[in-house]
C-alpha cells in the first residue's frame, strides 16, 4: 500500500508560473511517496531551493505536451513585422520550380 505524503502550504507558497506574467499561488496538495521523490530528485538536479520550484520546472519541462505556452507579444510583433516586411519587398510573387530546385542545390 502506497502511502501519501502531506505537502504543507508553506512548502509550496512560492509556486511561480513562469511564462507570462509571473504570478503567485498558494497548493495545497496531498502526493503519493514517489510523487514526492520525483520532486526531490527534480529539486536536487537542477539546484532549487524548494518543491514549489521543482513542480514548476516539471510543468515547463513537460507542459507543452498538454497546452500550448503563450507567446510574448514582443515576439508576436517581430513576427508580424518581419512578415509586413517581406510581404512589402516581395509582395505575392512566387517562385519558379527552376528557382526553388536552384534554392535547394539540386
Amino acid at each position: 500500500m502506497q502511502t501519501k505524503r502531506f505537502i504543507t502550504e508553506s512548502a509550496l507558497d512560492s509556486l511561480k508560473i513562469t511564462q507570462g506574467e509571473s504570478m503567485a499561488t498558494n497548493l495545497r496538495a496531498n502526493i503519493s511517496e514517489y510523487t514526492n521523490r520525483v520532486l526531490g530528485v527534480i529539486k536536487e538536479r537542477y539546484g532549487l531551493r524548494d518543491k514549489s520550484e521543482a513542480i514548476d520546472k516539471f510543468a515547463q519541462m513537460f507542459g507543452g505536451e498538454f497546452v500550448e505556452p503563450e507567446i510574448k507579444e514582443d515576439v508576436l510583433l517581430e513576427m508580424i513585422k518581419a512578415c509586413e516586411e517581406h510581404h512589402r519587398k516581395h509582395g505575392n510573387r512566387r517562385m519558379s520550380l527552376e528557382e526553388l530546385n536552384k534554392l535547394c542545390g539540386r
